[in-house]
């Protein structure tokens, strides 16, 4: 078990402040630290909490599971329950929650990373009033995967919750509700979520590179995409069964591949931050089932072949045998059982998460900006109508009230920024010499609470809040110094993610507003009659998408590359297919699992590269040379010049574009110096045999990024 002295910040801060204390604090937090980090190996944990212990949600593996129930299970006097699994975790880690606390309020600095003798690794963040701790006791995650895992759990929570995720009151009664059954169904959704996401980024590489990867078949989907806009979005937003909603993207997927998006004109483009992450709720409602679709070699085997094609066979004249269901017989097994251990038994089938409706659509909250502004966190519906398993059609609609949903994320920003000059002037700094942005907010504020007048959301207590403040702002003989404003400003804060909150988190009285399940049918039905003739070609497609051969004639002794368009959020690479029961063009045996395990090093090689500044890595391991390039161009491909990029510290968010979106920042800090231009951003990753000359490898890459470089202008979004 550490001693405090042993927590690691990558940055020294850490080292600093243990010179700055007693060491009779030391000493206190190694005693409560001990209990916390007495696990086993081989065991995974997510956790998230409040600052004061609650437990607002956690995922663990089942070796994890096992093992908490042990430690406590056996703790228990003969006859007695042992406590729920919740309970434990909440004991388990109590005393590193509280540890953190209590550092933060001492000395406004707390752990980030630390590794115990027994080989758990620790990696802990604050984000606002919530703690998330990532455990990995098999070594088969380094500290930035569990960090990445951590920023990606962030990033679900935004989408599934909004603006309440900038309030830490709001989200604990989000992330725990009273209800157990509500917790349960909200837990197991989340957990349920994580272990995709796991999957994914094991087997998936665009989940790897963190990018969307396309269907390359650029005649059917240009077809795809008229289909969408001119007959399947058309008809939805001329019905009267729409429910007052409006489709603003249609966009097809087969397995976790891109077939075709098209966006209505008045939309927001998607961000493809937000796009993956829904790409990934679409994967965990309806999971790939790979084993049965690689179970027929006979159909791939001449699928890698550039030069041969696919002809579809004629659609069946009736759908009768999709409605063939097929019965399974089971014996009863009749058996003596603990009644103690039924009942617990029975509850858990009680609290089983129902299998979703597929009428009923999820909120799901996006990045967007409309004509009355801009919005990180503006809601939508979306509606997932599997047409075939591994292919999804997905609608996302505008609801009603979405100007409501840009008016208080304005107001919260104002009260945001007012509340850091408050801060800043109650710590001592001259205020700033800029006019006050109060007699402004103020007008605009009483407009809009008279504008909730008119609507059936209670906002009463936003009223009260803000006739409390203008009396301290405002009134006659008021001080409006910061240390009477600070609380009250707060107070506007949280009551404006309340508001946010009644209007699209909870459900008023009745069935809400949404498509009818009629028109939702009729979609389906005719995006079905679309692609009837192609749906065999489409799943077998997904899992060769590009294959190598097609560019060994031209570049020989080149493994395998992967090359993103990181403007756009968008990948290209052969595929990499290894399972037990698929025939790959590796073959079988240990080849492919050994290349597919050197692409997964390699990007995170270039990951720790990049994060130090480095923009190009060559490097040989031993029979193979590994190459990365990261580069900017304008919007005719002319290469722009190579900048020094910032240095990241090691505790910052992961690279990529679902955990961080670390190139949307790094795009805004490149084009700083180029304002008259479109900036886009490229990376490519090669894999050569070492064999091969190093100049010849270097060429190769640059032609390569060249024939690359106009298949990725395929219309797509």
């Amino acid at each position: 078990q550490p001693l405090v002295s042993e927590v690691q910040d990558w940055d020294g801060h850490w080292y600093r402040n243990c010179q700055a204390n007693p060491q009779s604090y030391r000493d206190q937090k190694k005693g409560q630290l001990c209990a916390a980090c007495n696990l086993r190996a081989e065991m995974k944990c997510l956790l998230v909490a409040s600052d004061n212990a609650e437990v607002l949600f956690y995922w663990t593996d089942p070796a994890f599971e096992s093992n908490i129930q042990d430690q406590y299970g056996a703790a228990q006097q003969g006859g007695e329950r042992p406590p729920a699994f919740e309970d434990s975790i909440n004991t388990l880690f109590a005393p590193l929650i509280i540890s953190c606390s209590t550092m933060i309020e001492k000395i406004n600095d707390t752990y980030t990373c630390f590794s115990t003798e027994n080989g758990h690794t620790y990696i802990l963040h604050q984000f606002g009033e919530c703690i998330y701790i990532a455990v990995n006791g098999d070594g088969e995650e380094s500290e930035d995967d569990l960090r990445r895992k951590i920023y990606v759990l962030k990033k679900l929570i935004e989408v599934h919750f909004g603006m309440v995720t900038l309030n830490g009151t709001l989200l604990r009664k989000e992330l725990r509700p009273q209800d157990t059954e509500q917790r349960h169904r909200l837990w197991k959704m989340l957990q349920s979520l994580l272990s995709t996401y796991s999957r994914l980024r094991d087997q998936d590489q665009s989940f790897l590179v963190e990018a969307v990867e396309r269907l390359i078949q650029p005649a059917l989907c240009e077809q795809c995409i008229e289909f969408l806009e001119r007959r399947l979005v058309q008809q939805i937003n001329s019905s009267v069964e729409r429910g007052g909603e409006e489709v603003l993207h249609a966009f097809i997927l087969v397995h976790s591949k891109l077939l075709a998006f098209y966006s209505s004109r008045n939309a927001s483009t998607v961000r493809p931050s937000d796009l993956l992450a829904l790409i990934l709720i679409v994967q965990n409602l309806y999971p790939s089932s790979s084993d049965q679709e690689d179970s027929a070699p006979e159909e791939l085997d001449g699928s890698s072949a550039p030069d041969v094609f696919y002809t579809p066979e004629n659609s069946p004249s009736s759908r009768d045998s999709d409605s063939v269901g097929m019965e399974r017989e089971s014996t009863p097994v009749f058996q003596f059982v603990d009644p103690d251990i039924q009942m617990a038994e029975d509850s858990l089938k009680t609290l089983e998460a129902p299998p979703p409706d597929p009428a009923t659509p999820l909120r799901v909250f996006l990045d967007a900006t409309v004509k009355e502004g801009h919005c990180p966190m503006m809601p939508h519906s979306m509606y997932c109508l599997q047409l075939w398993p591994g292919i999804t059609l997905v609608l996302l609609t505008k609801i009603p009230h979405t100007q409501v949903a840009v008016s208080l994320y304005t107001y919260l920003d104002a009260f945001t920024v007012l509340e850091k000059k408050l801060s800043d002037v109650q710590e001592g700094s001259a205020p700033p010499r800029s006019p006050s942005p109060l007699p402004d907010l103020r007008s605009k504020m009483d407009k809009f609470i008279r504008a909730l007048s008119n609507s059936d959301v209670q906002f009463a207590q936003l009223q009260d809040t803000w006739a409390a403040f203008k009396n301290k702002a405002f009134a006659r003989g008021s001080t409006g110094n910061s240390r009477d404003l600070l609380p009250s400003c707060r107070a506007m804060k949280t009551q404006l993610c309340a508001i946010f909150r009644q209007y699209f988190l909870i459900e008023s009285a009745g069935s809400p507003q949404r498509l009818a399940p009629s028109l939702q049918e009729r979609a389906l039905a005719m995006v079905q009659d679309k692609l009837m003739d192609w749906k065999d070609f489409l799943l077998v497609k997904s899992r060769r998408n590009i294959t190598m051969v097609s560019y060994l004639e031209d570049f020989p002794g080149l493994v395998h590359f992967i090359y993103v368009d990181r403007t756009a959020g968008q990948m290209i690479a052969p595929s990499l297919n290894v399972t037990d029961r698929s025939t790959s063009e590796l073959g079988k045996g240990p080849l492919p699992h050994f290349v597919k395990s050197k692409v997964w090093s390699l990007v995170g090689t270039a990951r720790r590269y990049l994060q130090k500044g480095y923009t190009t890595v060559t490097l040989r391991d031993g029979d193979y040379y590994f190459c990365y390039f990261l580069w900017f161009e304008n919007e005719t491909g002319y290469k722009l010049e190579v900048i020094e990029l910032p240095t990241l510290p090691d505790d910052s968010a992961p690279i990529g574009m679902l955990a961080g979106d670390y190139y949307r920042k790094l795009l805004r800090y490149y084009s700083k110096n180029h304002h008259a231009e479109v900036v886009k951003c490229y990376e490519l990753l090669t894999i050569h045999l070492g064999v091969i000359p190093t100049e010849y490898i270097l060429q190769h890459c640059c032609q390569l990024a060249r024939k690359l470089w106009e298949p990725s202008r395929i219309p797509l979004l």
